[in-house]
């Protein structure tokens, strides 16, 4: 037996075996970065996905069915790209970017963005206690108790939470739009149909058409995200070296996000469009509409999974309204700071959610306009965020050497033009519209 030969073997294999457990080391320990990083850009993406959110995905595959899911792939990429520079932002600067346009820009600027994100995230609270409201009473239960009772427990839930609490169980809250993966199976839609729409664009020139895209831009990218997810990593005390792991959450969200909402677009229009159901009054109406062609258990479904949605974006939307005014005016803000140590962020928080849960209460309330017109409002908005995302991030004297590259601004520019002209695309569409009636 050659010994030599053996001796050999063994050392080979020995270092053989030390070299997988080192990898495996280094993986385990870029496993646990990630999974410690992993938060703020999960959450910012799929929140985003909330009543009004839902009910404009449902409403497009209602309408249009598989028509408009082209417009998921840009809108992914563009997401992605807008998140992605604010955390960048937040990493390296340490400020929140409300904080950065006061001190870049100047108070007056500053407080006409304040002035417009509150009014249209107040929309968008409404909409969410509204969503809370219709997804109850599918399970049979009144609004007037639903509604309070969510209301507390989201205002709760940040009051008496810290930081690390709050993000837990909203990560938690994530898993459950997967609901709505399953509610598209139960509808049986064609695949290949819905494939091929998702690569071929079908653009038409309708007011209706171009009002569903600029909607569905709106909820998919909105600009009170920008703001919460700079804060969030702020807060997070994310910095520099460990940005790397941000960013893949940030991609991971942003992925995530926009195949629920092609789950959704796609049970609607395996449903509602292919049984002639075109108008639906909110979210909730869709769940219901769905028994006669997925049965109950879809319905359940798609009714729980606009619930969480509701309860997530309750929670969240006032908290980033909270952050940009605050920021902007220098008061204290953070979920991890005392009533006593912060008393205008938490005031502001409480303000917002009462207000939006009380006006839901009042008879009348036209839920529906609130809900879309929200989202379309968020689409308006969003170019003029970009800008001063865009001008902020290429200043090398606050960023250094992270500033964007040029494939970078190229996409952040075309994104925001390209809002700025479905603005007034729509404007134009529905003008001409109404010079035909």
């Amino acid at each position: 037996m050659n010994w030599e030969l053996l001796g050999q073997r063994f050392d080979k294999w020995r270092r053989r075996g030390l070299g997988v457990r080192v990898r495996g080391r280094r993986l385990t320990r870029r496993v646990a970065l990630f999974l410690a990083i992993l938060g703020p850009g999960l959450i910012t993406s799929n929140v985003n996905n909330e009543a009004g959110g839902i009910y404009t995905y449902s409403l497009a595959g209602a309408q249009y069915g598989y028509l408009v899911l082209w417009s998921l792939v840009p809108m992914a990429f563009a997401l992605y790209v807008s998140e992605e520079m604010c955390a960048r932002m937040g990493a390296i600067t340490g400020k929140g970017l409300s904080d950065l346009i006061r001190e870049e820009f100047g108070f007056r600027v500053t407080f006409f963005v304040m002035l417009a994100v509150l009014v249209v995230n107040q929309g968008n609270v409404l909409a969410e206690f509204a969503g809370v409201a219709s997804a109850m009473e599918i399970f049979g239960i009144s609004k007037y108790f639903s509604v309070p009772l969510a209301a507390f427990l989201v205002w709760g839930l940040v009051i008496r939470g810290t930081s690390a609490v709050v993000e837990r169980i909203l990560m938690v809250g994530c898993l459950v739009y997967l609901s709505y993966v399953v509610s598209a199976v139960l509808a049986k839609p064609q695949w290949l149909v819905a494939a091929k729409h998702a690569v071929i664009p079908e653009v038409r020139f309708e007011s209706g058409y171009l009002l569903i895209l600029a909607g569905l831009l709106g909820a998919t990218i909105a600009p009170w995200q920008h703001f919460y997810l700079q804060a969030a990593v702020v807060e997070k005390r994310v910095g520099p070296r460990q940005y790397q792991g941000t960013r893949n959450d940030v991609m991971v969200g942003s992925i995530s996000s926009v195949i629920i909402v092609f789950f959704i677009i796609v049970c609607t229009a395996a449903t509602l469009h292919a049984g002639g159901t075109r108008t639906i009054r909110d979210a909730a109406d869709a769940a219901r509409a769905l028994e006669p062609f997925a049965g109950e258990w879809a319905t359940k479904l798609f009714a729980f999974g606009l619930l969480n949605a509701s309860l997530f974006a309750a929670s969240i939307l006032p908290l980033s309204t909270a952050f940009v005014i605050c920021e902007g005016l220098g008061f204290e803000a953070g979920v991890d700071r005392k009533f006593s140590e912060a008393p205008i962020f938490y005031w502001l928080y409480t303000a917002l959610i009462v207000l939006g849960a009380g006006l839901i209460l009042l008879p009348g309330a036209p839920l529906v306009q609130i809900a879309v017109l929200s989202q379309v409002a968020n689409g308006f908005l969003l170019p003029f965020v970009l800008i001063f995302i865009l001008l902020l991030v290429n200043r090398r004297d606050l960023m250094g050497e992270h500033v964007n590259t040029r494939g970078y601004n190229m996409v952040a520019w075309v994104t925001s033009v390209a809002m700025i002209l479905l603005t007034l695309a729509v404007l134009a569409a529905a003008f001409f519209d109404r010079l035909r009636g």
